[in-house]
């Protein structure tokens, strides 16, 4: 084991870098000179164990020599803004900065409206345009915006789903207005140019965490408004990944309703530890036959793969509407 003892400066740097996500690491050996890689290249691959005390040793030596270094300022507004844009999408992020480096003395109201609970944001959009509703929507935590959506007349809903699937470019001066709705103030607009917001998965994720009566209530309507749209929101609703919260049961009849060849398709585009919920609902002999059958089909196409997993998941929609499985996603959904 590496201890104290062992250590020089760049068996310190060596642990220092080891210690570091892969990102992190290889941001900082691209930085290197050619001479500087190989040294460190060599330390890394000479350090065994590293024992405690290495740690907190070269940890140690980082600190006293930044701490008379410093940190010399480049455009470090311009650094956190990429490290929260990397984190949170670049709506967020904008959204934080306008928090942490406000431009004037008042905050703007759709910056309090995404920190508002559902309860807060309820009377500030009833009664006013599906446009206006659905802008603010699509800013919100999937879970209060379904909150949201909850709240709003059964004949308003579908109108909101259906402009946040088709929003596209939502220009500044309609972001101004929604803020002037919010609050009754001119705010700052969110941005220069022009946000793309919505899209079928926004609906998607939406609906998902608003329950299947509202689900029942909203698809057929915008169903009728837009077949293809519709098609293209419930397959980001319900994708081959949602399966694996089937309990054993629900999966056994999933099974029941499969044939062999489209399973073993459709498993060889997963993990093995994925499979597990699959097989957990097999008995083990069949659970048997089913891997040695995976390891011997050997490579399959992608796009035989993709039909298969789809297959499968209109045979499980298609269970659910029955009743016969349940997914259990949702307070009000009719399944018990």
């Amino acid at each position: 084991m590496t201890e104290l003892a062992t250590v020089d400066e760049a068996d310190r740097a060596a642990v220092m870098v080891m210690l570091l996500e892969e990102d992190q690491a290889a941001d900082i050996l691209a930085r290197l000179e050619p001479e500087e890689l190989r040294l460190l290249g060599e330390k890394m691959c000479a350090i065994s164990e590293i024992g405690p005390q290495a740690i907190a040793e070269s940890i140690a030596g980082f600190v006293e020599r930044t701490e008379k270094l410093g940190i010399v300022v480049e455009d470090r507004v311009g650094q956190v803004r990429q490290l929260m844009t990397r984190a949170v999408g670049e709506v967020k992020a904008d959204n934080l900065m306008q928090r942490i480096l406000p431009e004037g003395t008042q905050e703007s109201a759709l910056e309090i409206a995404r920190w508002l609970t559902p309860q807060a944001l309820v009377p500030l959009v009833k009664g006013e345009h599906p446009q206006a509703i659905a802008v603010l929507l699509v800013q919100l935590e999937p879970e209060v915006a379904a909150e949201v959506l909850h709240s709003l007349p059964p004949s308003v809903q579908p109108q909101v789903v259906h402009r946040i699937a088709t929003m596209g470019p939502v220009s500044a001066e309609a972001i101004t207005m929604l803020e002037e709705l919010i609050a009754r103030k001119i705010g700052e607009a969110q941005s220069a140019g022009t946000l793309t917001l919505g899209g079928p998965r926004d609906v998607a994720d939406i609906m998902n965490n608003a329950g299947k009566a509202m689900e029942k209530h909203v698809m057929p309507e915008i169903a009728k408004l837009d077949k293809a749209l519709a098609k293209e929101i419930e397959n980001e609703m319900f994708k081959f990944e949602h399966l694996f919260t089937l309990d054993p049961q629900s999966m056994g009849a999933l099974l029941r309703d499969v044939d062999n060849d489209t399973l073993i398709d459709a498993l060889k585009g997963i993990t093995e530890q994925e499979r597990d919920c699959f097989f957990r609902a097999m008995s083990s002999r069949a659970a048997d036959g089913v891997k040695d059958e995976i390891a011997a089909r050997g490579r399959v196409k992608l796009a035989d793969v993709v039909a298969a997993q789809k297959q499968i998941v209109q045979a499980a929609r298609r269970l659910a509407a029955e009743g016969t499985i349940a997914f259990g996603a949702g307070g009000d959904d009719e399944y018990v």
